[in-house]
């Protein structure tokens, strides 16, 4: 299987099944995220104890790679410490913004490298990024929506 093919299969997958799609019963942080270009809206909610972040879900509705994004970020974040997801959005942000004509820098990254196909598509950056600027956002405990516009 190709990477395009890769891309699209796991998009098309977290999209119709996204994982952690649910407001969990245990939360102490959320955050709100809109990316009005795209139509995408959603909520992240986060159980944080010490430091480390027990639970993740999100909920809410848009594009195909917002949810497929927001999916896979509650199954990558979760159980790590806030440093730990810090660094994460870092290598996440850097594939997606990348430059398209040179490799991918995905090391670390596991499941999450399939969006290296989204830096092709600068417009649909801001979807994938939104779940990432939210889940930052509640762990920082800010009030004020996340907006990617």
């Amino acid at each position: 299987m190709d990477v395009r093919e890769l891309y699209q299969t796991t998009i098309l997958d977290h999209n119709k099944k996204p994982r952690n799609f649910r407001v969990p019963e245990a939360r102490n942080r959320e955050a709100r995220g809109n990316n009005p270009l795209c139509g995408d809206q959603l909520t992240v909610y986060v159980d944080l104890e010490d430091g480390t972040v027990r639970d993740v879900a999100f909920q809410g509705s848009g594009c195909a790679i917002s949810k497929a994004s927001a999916s896979l970020m509650t199954e990558a974040v979760k159980g790590r410490r806030i440093e730990e997801v810090e660094a994460l959005f870092g290598r996440f942000h850097a594939l997606v913004t990348g430059d398209p004509t040179a490799p991918p820098e995905d090391a670390g990254l596991g499941k999450l490298a399939v969006f290296a196909g989204v830096r092709e598509y600068p417009v649909r950056v801001k979807c994938a990024t939104l779940p990432w600027h939210t889940v930052r956002a509640a762990l920082r405990g800010d009030t004020a929506p996340v907006r990617t516009e």
